[in-house]
């Protein structure tokens, strides 16, 4: 599951549009995600983005969140149930708390981001579980660069994003924190074309993405995601290198959509 979070970000910086002009409440993307290994893509879990408004007695803020999960005759071999979601100024998407939920195949962990865009700082809480089945927290405090954000802002902010302004071929970086830990990401525009999907036959803006140091997403033409090239710009396709094999993200069902 991490690695399709990680594949499926992006924000090109050039483009940058600091108001939130497409991301609304009341939208639900839902994709199958597949994996190769043999020669045959089988489909094995299903991937689900939601936004809602969850207002407090002082605020009202957007949630962002991505749920992953195994279809169920794959629960007895690796079962995933992942979550992970974000709360954000409704107006430009800053991020102000991040939760991430890990369990897959026994593997338990937790992580919380609280962000002070003031201090450019974030506190962090790591929960684990010990093999006795009890809990114990990892508690942090670090400074991050103005342009760091958490993986699911990233990728809504990516959507807020004017693209159409930017040339074929144009490539920035940015950072995004995962597991306490800046990240530097490449972006590159590659192509705009058609894709025949569940949605229909849609335009969409070609973009590649690649990750430092890293032995497998080192390319930004081997992993690779299709945004519609419109007002909502869904992400329709998604395909990825693996340590072994490869696999795809395909949406199956886009409701609530603001355009």
């Amino acid at each position: 599951m991490n690695r399709f979070i990680i594949i499926v970000l992006g924000l090109i910086s050039f483009v940058i549009s600091g108001q939130n002009n497409t991301i609304a409440p009341g939208e639900k993307l839902t994709f199958t995600a597949s994996y190769n290994m043999s020669g045959l893509l089988t489909d094995f879990a299903q991937i689900t983005m939601e936004t809602t408004t969850f207002k407090t007695s002082k605020s009202e803020f957007l949630r962002l969140r991505c749920k992953a999960q195994t279809y169920e005759k794959w629960n007895q071999f690796f079962a995933i149930n992942d979550t992970y979601e974000t709360f954000v100024n409704p107006t430009n998407l800053e991020p102000y708390i991040h939760k991430r939920q890990i369990n897959e195949g026994g593997y338990f962990k937790k992580m919380q981001y609280n962000f002070d865009s003031k201090s450019k700082s974030v506190k962090s809480v790591k929960t684990k579980r010990r093999k006795d089945g009890t809990f114990w927290d990892e508690k942090n405090t670090f400074q991050v660069s103005e342009r760091t954000n958490d993986i699911i802002t990233t990728l809504y902010a990516l959507r807020n994003s004017d693209i159409h302004k930017a040339k074929i071929g144009t490539e920035d970086r940015l950072t995004v924190l995962f597991d306490n830990k800046e990240t530097e990401i490449m972006i590159a525009l590659i192509a705009i074309e058609t894709l025949d999907t569940k949605l229909g036959m849609i335009k969409c803006y070609k973009i590649g993405v690649a990750l430092q140091n890293s032995e497998i997403l080192n390319d930004v033409n081997d992993n690779v995601m299709w945004l519609t090239a419109d007002k909502n710009k869904v992400p329709v396709y998604v395909k990825f290198k693996a340590p072994v094999g490869n696999g795809e993200l395909k949406i199956q069902h886009a409701t609530g959509l603001k355009y």
